[in-house]
Formats: C-alpha cells, structure tokens, sequence
C-alpha cells in the first residue's frame, strides 16, 4: 500500500458513489419506510457529488 493520496482516485470513487445512488432502484417498500429510503438517497447522491464534482489543488 502507498503511502501518497491519490486525490484524484478518491474524486472518482465519490463521482462512482453518486450514479451508483442516483440509478439505485427502489426496494419493495412503502409508506413511511419508502419515504425515509429516498429522503436517504437524496442525502447520499448530494454529498456523493458535491465531492465528486470537486477540483484538488496543493
């Protein structure tokens, strides 16, 4: 394992993350249960790509 930070690598996997949230199907699940699922999702697929659309600079 090496010890530098690959930021770039780590941009990715966010950018990965957050398609993988947005084209996420729904489970078989309703009412209040489906509600919190997709409130959830929504929550994920934000942060996912607000680190994702990130530029890195040092």
């Amino acid at each position: 394992m090496s010890d530098e930070l690959d930021v770039e690598a780590m941009l990715e996997r966010f950018r990965e993350r957050s398609a993988a949230v947005r084209n996420r199907n729904l489970p078989p699940i309703g009412g209040d249960e489906r509600k919190m699922f997709v409130e959830q999702a929504q929550n994920d697929f934000q942060d996912f790509a607000i680190i994702g659309d990130a530029q890195s600079t040092f």
